[in-house]
């Protein structure tokens, strides 16, 4: 993370959070109490925006400025929203393609999915507001800038974002070991959206649970799992496929 991607000290890091500056998380000292650190969770009350409590070291490894104990990692995107892509693409004519990413970490991995989705067509890639990517310059040189094309919706949850799909008349597809059905026996029809979860845990049961089917990349080797990016690069082409063999 470069320092021109972070904002430093407790009144800088309010003054972004109140201009509604993108933000993906902030790193408070884990014994910080004082007034201003007050305000700052103040101003940070029934907003989206990830906290991590840290050591003051890490803090001091990030920057030799004064952080005064609060780092802000800032968003080398605009994300949107979910609610508003939908129905966008539904007056346009179109059959959504969404892909959720639940649980994924790296910003190679990310940034690579990144740039699959945009070759492919998919017009949007979710990520929660917690506990995934940032999306940080890596991110963007990884996708060879296809994260300046494709939207990036940062939800409060995959599970809600699902549940919103789902409710949009999208039918929701997540990859996993667990299924029965290869993902080539599986036929795409219509609007829809593939998760893809992180590759040691894969998707998580609560959103396996209320995705409409899973699927499966088989396997014959020994190694556990696929790159994520690989995997998420052969699903998202089979959709491709289907959907110009029926054209």
């Amino acid at each position: 993370m470069r320092e021109n991607e972070m904002v430093f000290g407790i009144r800088a890091v309010i003054e972004a959070i109140q201009a509604d500056k993108e933000i993906d998380k902030i790193l408070v000292k884990r014994e910080l109490q004082s007034d201003l650190s007050r305000e700052l969770f103040g101003v940070l009350k029934g907003r989206d925006i990830a906290v991590q409590r840290v050591p003051a070291e890490r803090l001091d490894r990030l920057t030799r400025k004064n952080h005064q104990g609060v780092i802000a990692y800032m968003s080398a995107i605009t994300y949107q929203k979910l609610e508003d892509i939908i129905p966008f693409l539904y007056e346009q004519g179109k059959n959504p393609f969404i892909v959720l990413l639940d649980g994924v970490t790296d910003v190679r991995n990310f940034g690579a999915i990144a740039r699959t989705c945009e070759c492919a067509g998919v017009d949007a890639v979710v990520i929660p507001s917690k506990g995934s990517v940032t999306v940080n310059a890596d991110a963007i040189k990884t996708s060879a800038g296809a994260l300046h094309i494709l939207p990036v919706c940062k939800e409060r949850s995959i599970n809600e974002a699902i549940r919103f799909l789902q409710s949009s008349g999208v039918k929701v597809y997540a990859a996993s070991e667990k299924a029965a059905e290869n993902y080539t026996a599986v036929q795409y029809e219509g609007p829809v959206a593939i998760v893809m979860g992180a590759e040691d845990t894969g998707v998580s049961m609560e959103n396996l649970r209320i995705c409409d089917k899973m699927v499966k990349i088989p396997q014959f080797g020994t190694i556990g799992s696929l790159n994520v990016s690989v995997a998420s690069s052969i699903l998202i082409y089979e959709v491709v496929r289907q959907r110009m063999n029926k054209q």
